[in-house]
């Protein structure tokens, strides 16, 4: 388990400096099989990031999931990228 602060941690010392302009963070409730073929539920963090497609945000992600994985021992993180038209 993350708690909220080991999170909000993690947020500020990796993923902000990374994407400055923001970022939306959601509380889920999820489940999935992990590698022994047991159904494990928990609770979990939807991160929302609207970004330009650009090589250097492509391997901001890469760096935010592969730290996300190493600080709290994950088997896997879900990353789901779609193009989305934004105006503010």
């Amino acid at each position: 388990m993350v708690t909220d602060s080991e999170w909000q941690e993690f947020v500020n010392r990796v993923v902000t400096p990374a994407f400055r302009e923001g970022l939306t963070v959601l509380n889920t409730q999820g489940q999935y099989l992990n590698r022994a073929g047991r159904l494990v539920t928990e609770p979990g963090k939807l991160l929302i990031l609207i970004y330009e497609n650009r090589p250097k945000k492509q391997a901001a992600i890469a760096q935010v999931i592969d730290a996300y994985k190493k600080a709290f021992a994950q088997e896997s993180v879900l990353r789901v990228t779609t193009c989305v038209q934004v105006a503010f």
